[in-house]
Formats: structure tokens, C-alpha cells, sequence
């Protein structure tokens, strides 16, 4: 381990925050809607949406299917978890491949083993998230479950609106942590490169950066979410 790693390891975590923060709308670096962002939107108008029909078994269904591929990133960081023990308890066998490469890629096995440790905590954070919103997207399911029927909307369009924001709340929560998890697991592609340089972790983990910048701001998808949206909600292209 060498200052060069210490300084690889910071940008990588100075990154994975920024970004969080950028595209949470915590920080705003420009007047350009992220993609979350406008998801963010859209949920909140299926909400209150759903208000205008009795029967939501395709609002069900689509929770339904939220929560099944939140379980399934959950799954997958487990097995990804399992894999970084297995790795760091064979540390001397993976080491030995690294003998053969040039001596600039070459490292200790203690830091082998601390660089797959960090891998395993990066995909335990990832499980975190997805378990948490899971939870989440279990109890948005209920709140839904409470919304008035039309009738009862009808009668009090102000409350039920009320209603259907707080279920709304909920869901873009869950769908939070979820892209939360998620970022985890494709930032830990740039971590890979650590296990070979520093120079090479700080080159990957900034190209993980540009492809993630690019589908929350720039991408053909974020561009069709947008148009979307009224203009009188969002404006500012």
C-alpha cells in the first residue's frame, strides 16, 4: 500500500458521495433534471392517478414487481459477499497470479486482502439497501393497499391527493436506496482496477463515473422520461 493507493482509494470514495448527492438533488450542480429526478416525478403521478380507478391490479403488479427486483440485487450482493471471503481465504493462490504480471502491478498479500475486504464491504452496503428498501417497498404496498376508493375520493379529492403523496413519499424512498445499492455494485467495477494499480482504479472508477453521469443527465432514456413530464412542472432543459 502506497500513498498513490490512499489517494486512488479517496477519489473513489469522494465520487461515489459527489454523485450520490448530485443526483439526489442534495447538491445542484446544474439546472438539468436527472433522470432520478424525474422518476421522482412520474411516481408521484401514478399515485394520484391510481385514485381515479377501483380496481389496481396493475398498480399491484408493478409493486409487485419492484420489490422482486429489489430481492434479486439483494440475492446477488449475498453471493457477491460469499465471493470476496472465498477470495480473501485463497489470498495465497490469487497472489501467486500476480507474480507473473510486470512489478508495477504487483502488491503484498496483506494488501490483497485488504483491497478484497473493501470489496466485500462495498457489496455488504449494496445489501444494506436493498434489503432496506425491500422493506420499503413492503410497506409502500400496504400504504397503497389504504388508498380511498373513488367514491370516498370523490367526496374529498384534498385528502385522498394527501393520502396518495404520502404513498408516493414512500416509494421514491425505496427507489432511493434501491439506485443507492445499485451505484454501489457498478462503482465496484472501477474497484476492480485497484486489484491490479492504482493509476488503473482511479482510470476505471472515472469511467464509471462518465457512463453514470451520462444516463442520468445525457441518455436517450432520461431525455424520453423528461418530454414526459408537463411542461408547466419542469421547464428547464
Amino acid at each position: 500500500m502506497t500513498n498513490i493507493d490512499a489517494l486512488a482509494l479517496l477519489f473513489f470514495l469522494l465520487t461515489w458521495m459527489a454523485f450520490d448527492r448530485v443526483v439526489s438533488g442534495t447538491w445542484r450542480l446544474t439546472r438539468r433534471m436527472s433522470l432520478s429526478e424525474a422518476m421522482m416525478v412520474h411516481r408521484k403521478r401514478w399515485m394520484i392517478t391510481s385514485l381515479s380507478r377501483d380496481l389496481k391490479m396493475i398498480d399491484t403488479q408493478i409493486l409487485s414487481g419492484l420489490q422482486n427486483g429489489t430481492a434479486f440485487f439483494a440475492s446477488t450482493s449475498i453471493f457477491a459477499i460469499g465471493g470476496c471471503f472465498a477470495l480473501m481465504g485463497d489470498a495465497d493462490r490469487a497472489q501467486s497470479l500476480f507474480s507473473d504480471l510486470p512489478g508495477w502491478l504487483q502488491g503484498s498479500r496483506l494488501a490483497f486482502e485488504i483491497k478484497a475486504g473493501g470489496l466485500a464491504a462495498i457489496f455488504g452496503y449494496s445489501f444494506f439497501k436493498f434489503g432496506w428498501s425491500y422493506r420499503l417497498f413492503n410497506y409502500n404496498t400496504i400504504l397503497f393497499g389504504a388508498l380511498p376508493m373513488m367514491r370516498d375520493t370523490e367526496m374529498d379529492r384534498r385528502q385522498a391527493e394527501a393520502a396518495a403523496e404520502k404513498v408516493a413519499e414512500v416509494n421514491i424512498l425505496a427507489a432511493r436506496h434501491f439506485n443507492a445499492g445499485l451505484r454501489a455494485i457498478f462503482l465496484s467495477i472501477g474497484y476492480l482496477g485497484w486489484f491490479l494499480s492504482p493509476y488503473l482504479f482511479i482510470a476505471m472508477t472515472a469511467f464509471v463515473f462518465a457512463i453514470l453521469t451520462r444516463r442520468q443527465y445525457f441518455s436517450p432514456a432520461r431525455a424520453a422520461i423528461v418530454e414526459a413530464i408537463s411542461p408547466s412542472t419542469w421547464t428547464s432543459e
